[in-house]
């Protein structure tokens, strides 16, 4: 009973670093997926809805057609729609060619964009309806310069190539501003690929400290092992003298009982390992968060359970070697 109280702390320690772990991994996962639903190297000119806007995106159309340069140089009035929209404005009709109002202002649907999800800031993308840009300025909200915008959208050839993106978009905004050498840029140049790195920068650190308060408690497991094996030696001191007195090295009592504590922390550390993966699927079931556990966490969590057993099994056996036989024999 007394070992398989010992063995329910390891399996409990065991199960917890590794659904912690796979938590923060998910996390990580959940991260990278939404940021690359904005769009692989992307990099955005902060203070547009050209034609290149949908391969700048990564964002196809599920049906339709994407706008033309035509359609940006007369300003008409079409309009791409989000899934969400199309969802709630028409149902299961085919909402292209079908006429929408925005502000009063008629527009023609001509494509309905593919299913894009959560942004990382948790925004549904899909909620959304693009048009030209020349027509949002002259026909929607109006501006007080001719081609001015908030956001400017541009991607990298890859993203090894977004260091060098941004200073020749930077550059040319300064030409094109007349900002000097020691002028202040009235715009700011941001990378998607670092905001993302710093997000799993963040994770990653959770993650650290996830797994550590969860090897802690590992120790703490390993302290009671300690205390049952001490207990063990205190009432099987008659036993060991019997080994002793028939033959048995000290070497021996000291493996005997080194066996059997890393045996207790191995036998705990496979049902722990059993637990967490058991425990990490159940959170994706109920919170609908995504969990993964990978082979190190797994390897990491057993091999520190037999670490353990080890190194708080070795002073029960250095203890039960010790014993004089004589004495151990006389022990009631």
């Amino acid at each position: 009973m007394r070992s398989a109280l010992t063995m329910l702390g390891i399996i409990i320690r065991v199960g917890a670093v590794i659904t912690m772990l796979a938590v923060g991994s998910g996390a990580s996962r959940r991260i990278a997926e939404q940021m690359s639903t904005i769009g692989s190297n992307l990099v955005m000119v902060l203070p547009g809805a050209t034609p290149g806007m949908l391969i700048v995106r990564d964002w196809p159309l599920s049906s339709g057609r994407p706008f033309t340069e035509q359609d940006v140089k007369s300003a008409s009035k079409v309009c791409l729609l989000g899934q969400t929209v199309a969802d709630n404005l028409f149902s299961d009709m085919n909402p292209i060619g079908e006429v929408v109002r925005i502000k009063r202002v008629p527009f023609t649907i001509v494509g309905i964009l593919s299913v894009k999800g959560q942004s990382p800031q948790g925004q549904d993308q899909d909620d959304t309806i693009y048009v030209p840009v020349t027509t949002a300025q002259k026909k929607l909200f109006g501006t007080p310069l001719p081609g001015m915008v908030r956001t400017i959208m541009a991607k990298a050839r890859s993203t090894d190539d977004l260091p060098a993106a941004e200073r020749q978009v930077a550059d040319l905004l300064k030409q094109r501003h007349h900002i000097g050498p020691k002028q202040e840029n009235d715009f700011t140049v941001r990378n998607l690929t670092s905001i993302m790195q710093t997000a799993e920068q963040s994770t990653r650190i959770m993650t650290i400290l996830l797994g550590a308060i969860a090897s802690i408690s590992l120790v703490v497991g390993g302290i009671g092992i300690m205390n049952i094996m001490l207990v063990s030696v205190t009432e099987r001191t008659r036993e060991i003298g019997i080994r002793m007195a028939t033959g048995a090295k000290t070497w021996n009592i000291r493996l005997q009982f080194l066996i059997e504590s890393v045996l207790l922390s191995f036998i705990g550390g496979v049902a722990g390992i059993a637990l967490g993966i058991l425990a990490s699927r159940v959170i994706s079931a109920i919170v609908g968060w995504p969990t993964v556990v990978s082979l190190f966490s797994v390897v990491l969590a057993f091999g520190f359970s037999g670490l353990v057993g080890i190194f708080f099994g070795f002073y029960p056996a250095y203890k039960a070697s010790l014993l004089d036989p004589i004495e151990a024999l006389r022990y009631e």
